[in-house]
């Protein structure tokens, strides 16, 4: 399924910049945008004591999902014939849209039916920042079709009083059904809802039901049903149109929403009960109300049985403010790679106070990149891990701000190289099915250990052969980052001839090319998991590469391999030509030349993915005008194809795009879909998901921000029929009615946005003030005490090489971050005011059965 295709960004750890809905900036008479972004990070870890089938077959083959409410937005690799599967996958991704719940659902592959969903773990968005950071051990929760729901209802309701024709006095309760809003998909599609009104009460359960909308997730029911509301005998005038108490107490309006299902049984897809005496004091009750599980009393099922789920959960909402209130904080984390000593600048106290380094790396490397300063930063922490290293064959294995600040550096600006060099062997052994299992232990029935041994040999030398002849490839920020590391580690240990090499295999073998052979599709090398085989294949591979790497560049005369078929394996590599081709593919990476000679000629590869494209307007209107199409995204051409790998169908020159926008889901009834305006026929393009959605818009948009003719206005509906649906114009070449979305200014470059990264940072220093607030005191101490630390406890977990410096850089993150605070909460005060609870954007939470 293509919900695998946002995985692959899930792992590269890029953000890409969320499109969102302007909001007004707080305290700005101008109403300049506040966008309001989302991203969830995290891993999913494993699970354990699933349920075991009843037969001689207890295993299960399982995988597991994350939703946003009911929509699929990623999925693992299936990990085969285990209760107790191990995934270990990240994820990353943009948030696009509004949602109630996270899930996450464990299944169980079934090859010839419908996969089966073993259990779940649900997670209200407001309780998401309980378990941010750390990881958790959930248990599964049944999946029950009744409890499957997302959405909300506009409902508005009136208590009329009507005098009949013998003349007594009768109310008439007015039950108004508008729409509904955020249904979820049916099997991958949009629904075809209708509601049942129902008023209930001790004695009663009066029903009525609206008509079947087709093909909608926000269907518009505006329908009206009257209840007559029975009275007690002691009714009178004086009244004045209210029920009496005894009876608005006992009742109450129930909305049920079904997906009708034809020939099959409808679908459930939640309930909202509203009761009477809401009417108590008005005479009219006007609401959005979010959709409820029902509860049918079945409590037989034990969620300890269904088994548990190990997460990690990072979940972020920030409020980018306009550009200039940042120039302060930008300004002073630029400073960081300047700072003597590195360990007083900004950016490391960063590091030093978030509780996971890894919060603060993404939106430092984002930002020192951005602006070119993250060699110098990187090299001088590097620089202050070296003094701790004692050994020159531990030389940077750890996981400290320096080498987590270059693993996330290269994930951003390798991803080119890794595509050119090892795509094109990586799709060979994914599309094969050629055996290398040399593991005695693992072998199958029929086997041949020598053939197997020489089908691994032959992957591993052609991988090897390409990797070190492709430094020309290597982009010029990884050279000079190597190139400083070479330079320091042969300071810190003159007396070692090989620690210049071991410094830089560290990074490119081991945590590069090691890593991104190993799983490919978080790499964007593959578009979907390997299978078990494949992925047993390209560990191998994996291991014998980052070994040949680091032997290469030791000169070590025995591997380091535990298990003994590897020693054996590796034995065929133990020759004076491996060692001399790393040693001169390290030498080259690792000079001051500059490289990528080819990122000027060849097209950047930037996204590609499974998606259903509409016709362009050679056949009539229908489900079969929607493609399944392989969509391909280079810097020059938007491509796609039947298949990865044919050739081009359709081509779009990336020059040739005039904007990429949302297109609304009225226009072909379905949804996430988006258009590309180019100097043909817009092409109408639906994605798999939301996050998916998203992220080819915001890249597409990126791609293609500095062209010319970029179109100002656009149709934000489709032309059918004669006539664009939203304005009605019939002209096909008629000016769009709607502007187009303000995006990142074209002189910006495409892959970061700095007010995001700098927002994120505040977000974390500003989580982090009481650490903040320590080291400023441990400081203070250091500076008054001149001996020896008495109490180092107070402060041995910071870094504090100068309490002078690093006390005035703390000084200067304070009084920025209380200025930023300001706005940040003047804007948090006009939101919460605007959103009235009851409005569409903060329903009301019912009550449920």
């Amino acid at each position: 399924m293509a919900a695998a295709a946002p995985a692959a960004a899930a792992a590269s750890s890029e953000a890409p910049v969320a499109t969102a809905t302007a909001e007004p900036g707080a305290g700005d008479e101008d109403s300049r945008e506040v966008r309001v972004l989302q991203s969830l990070r995290g891993k999913i870890c494993e699970a354990k004591n699933l349920l075991p089938y009843l037969g001689p077959n207890k295993m299960r083959d399982c995988f597991c999902t994350i939703n946003l409410d009911q929509e699929e937005v990623y999925r693992t690799q299936v990990v085969e014939k285990s209760l107790s599967p191990f995934f270990s996958e990240e994820f990353y991704f943009e948030i696009p849209r509004t949602f109630q719940y996270l899930s996450f659902y464990v299944y169980d592959k079934n090859v010839l039916q419908r996969d089966l969903r073993i259990g779940k773990v649900a997670i209200k968005k407001e309780d998401l920042c309980n378990h941010s950071g750390k990881e958790t051990w959930f248990s599964l929760q049944p999946v029950d079709s009744n409890s499957e729901v997302q959405g909300k209802v506009h409902l508005e309701l009136k208590l009329n009083e009507l005098i009949t024709e013998n003349g007594t006095v009768c109310q008439q309760l007015v039950v108004h059904i508008m729409a509904c809003h955020g249904l979820p998909l049916i099997n991958g599609q949009s629904c075809d809802p209708y509601a049942t009104v129902s008023l209930v009460g001790p004695s009663r359960n009066d029903q009525k039901k609206t008509k079947v909308k087709k093909k909608t997730s926000n269907p518009q029911f505006n329908e009206i049903f009257y209840f007559e509301v029975t009275r007690s005998s002691s009714y009178t005038r004086k009244s004045q149109f209210q029920v009496e108490e005894e009876d608005i107490e006992k009742l109450e309006i129930r909305i049920d929403l079904w997906n009708n299902g034809n020939l099959v049984q409808d679908i459930f897809l939640g309930e909202i009960k509203v009761p009477v005496n809401v009417l108590r004091n008005d005479s009219s009750h006007q609401a959005w109300y979010l959709l409820q599980p029902r509860d049918n009393g079945n409590k037989s099922s034990k969620t300890d049985d269904l088994g548990s789920l190990r997460l990690n959960i990072c979940y972020t909402e920030d409020y980018v403010l306009p550009s200039e209130y940042y120039g302060p904080l930008k300004t002073l984390l630029l400073k960081s790679p300047d700072v003597q000593p590195i360990s007083a600048s900004a950016a490391y106290i960063l590091g030093e106070i978030c509780r996971d380094k890894n919060d603060a790396v993404l939106p430092l490397v984002r930002l020192l990149l951005h602006h070119d300063k993250l060699v110098p930063f990187a090299t001088a922490v590097a620089e202050l891990d070296l003094k701790d290293t004692q050994d020159a064959n531990t030389i940077f294995r750890g996981n400290s701000l320096a080498t987590r600040c270059l693993d996330e550096m290269m994930k951003i600006v390798g991803r080119h190289y890794l595509k050119v060099t090892l795509k094109p062997i990586l799709d060979e052994i994914c599309e094969s099915s050629k055996s290398c299992e040399i593991d005695p232990i693992r072998l199958k029935e029929g086997d041949n250990v020598e053939n197997n041994k020489e089908n691994l040999r032959y992957y591993v030398d052609k991988l090897f052969s390409t990797i070190v002849k492709s430094s020309m490839s290597c982009p010029t920020v990884m050279c000079d980052t190597f190139y400083s590391l070479r330079q320091m580690a042969t300071q810190r240990f003159p007396n070692d001839p090989h620690v210049q090499y071991s410094a830089v295999s560290s990074f490119v073998f081991l945590r590069f090319f090691a890593v991104a052979v190993v799983s490919p599709h978080t790499f964007h090398l593959r578009p979907h998991h390997p299978d078990p085989q494949t992925i047993r294949t390209l560990t191998l591979i994996s291991k014998t590469i980052q070994t040949l790497g680091s032997w290469g560049s030791l000169s070590k005369s025995k591997s380091s391999f535990k298990e003994t078929f590897m020693c054996e394996f590796f034995k065929m590599f133990q020759e004076e030509g491996y060692i001399i081709a790393v040693k001169k593919f390290l030498d080259e990476i690792s000079s001051t030349e500059t490289k990528e000679s080819s990122g000027t000629s060849e097209p950047v590869h930037l996204k590609e993915g499974e998606m259903y494209k509409r016709a362009q307007g050679r056949t009539r209107i229908g489900k079969k005008n929607f493609k399944k199409r392989w969509f391909c995204l280079t810097s020059r051409e938007l491509t796609y194809h039947k298949q990865p790998g044919k050739d081009a169908i359709y081509t779009i020159p990336v020059k040739n795009i005039l904007a990429v926008e949302k297109l609304e889901e009225s226009s072909f009834n379905k949804k996430n879909m988006f258009q590309v305006i180019h100097m043909e026929k817009p092409l109408y393009v639906q994605a798999n998901n939301c996050v998916e959605a998203n992220e080819w818009i915001d890249v597409l948009c990126r791609v293609s921000r500095c062209n010319q003719n970029r179109l100002s206005f656009y149709h934000p509906s489709a032309y059918l029929n004669g006539n664009w649906l939203c304005c009605l114009e019939t002209s096909e070449n008629a000016l769009g009615c709607k502007p187009c979305t303000a995006g990142v200014p074209a002189d910006i470059q495409i892959d970061i946005d700095e007010d995001r990264e700098t927002e994120r940072i505040y977000s974390l220093f500003t989580l982090s003030l009481l650490k903040l607030q320590k080291m400023e005191e441990a400081c203070g101490t250091i500076a008054v005490y001149q001996g020896p630390q008495k109490e180092p406890d107070d402060y041995s977990n910071f870094v504090i090489e100068d309490s002078v410096t690093t006390f005035k850089t703390i000084q200067q993150i304070k009084s920025i971050i209380e200025k930023l605070d300001e706005p940040h909460e003047q804007y948090r005060k006009k939101r919460s005011s605007s959103a009235k609870y009851g409005s569409k954007e903060n329903p009301i939470v019912g009550k449920t059965s």
